[in-house]
């Protein structure tokens, strides 16, 4: 069993220990659940760097990045550098993180947030609704055909953007579909961790240009931003370079300042 099939697995579980304490309609009773979304797919496409930056405490490739991080704080420093938008981590088990954080950073700022979540259920997409996130992000390698238009099929019901996420050819054959707003290529194989850009060139010349498309993960270096953008991507995820350092807010706005002069 590779780590993407543990972590589905752990995640099965979770989801229906939460599902027996907390009702869909608790979820919806929510004060932020009526609350109108910010286009995280507009930011993109308007902006002149496209960085979405990501608040993580650990991944299952390295243990700890930054463990003591607040979530408040760095969300604010992400708004204040011009990122376009912000990717939170509610991963506990493997990644540190949990809906406290997505709801701490609404609360902080007025970015657009994506919840990074390993989402198998349609609990989920509500819980993400009730706790202030503008965007889901669906994961190919983990769903159906079937459950890709299904959950996404919710979630714009909901006003919130969807971000799928493929690694090959095949993730992408069977998920585009109109319910989608952006398509993210991750560089990173989530069976081994290695990271490869080509797998965004490759990729992008098989994504309609109707859907914004992202980029994600090994982009922590400018060239490597200029590398991609002759292929169509207006959105770069990044999270390690930032998070590693002691403000990943200031080490974000040095980083934009830097890209928009180049």
């Amino acid at each position: 069993m590779n780590i993407l099939d543990k972590i589905v697995a752990d995640k099965r579980k979770e989801v229906d220990l939460k599902k027996s304490i907390l009702s869909i309609s608790y979820h919806e009773a929510s004060a932020l659940f009526k609350r109108s979304t910010i286009s995280l797919a507009k930011a993109l496409k308007t902006s002149d760097t496209g960085i979405i930056s990501e608040f993580k405490r650990r991944s299952p490739s390295k243990e700890s990045i930054n463990q003591n991080a607040n979530v408040g704080q760095v969300a604010k420093g992400y708004e204040k550098a011009g990122a376009c938008g912000m990717s939170v981590l509610t991963d506990i088990k493997y990644f540190g993180g949990s809906l406290e954080d997505l709801i701490l950073a609404r609360a902080s700022v007025q970015l657009p947030l994506l919840r990074k979540e390993f989402i198998i259920s349609e609990y989920q997409i509500i819980e993400a609704k009730a706790f202030g996130a503008d965007v889901i992000l669906l994961i190919a390698a983990i769903l159906t055909k079937q459950e890709i238009k299904k959950f996404s099929e919710l979630a714009k019901s909901l006003g919130l953007e969807v971000l799928l996420e493929v690694h090959n050819e095949e993730e992408l054959h069977k998920s585009i579909m109109p319910s989608l707003d952006m398509l993210g290529v991750n560089n990173r194989n989530l069976k081994n961790f290695e990271v490869s850009l080509n797998t965004s060139k490759t990729l992008s010349q098989l994504i309609p240009d109707d859907f914004v498309k992202v980029s994600e993960s090994g982009i922590s270096s400018i060239d490597a931003i200029k590398e991609l953008r002759p292929f169509g991507y207006e959105g770069f995820l990044i999270g390690e370079k930032f998070m590693k350092t002691n403000d990943p807010g200031k080490s974000a706005q040095t980083f934009i300042k830097n890209l928009k002069t180049q």
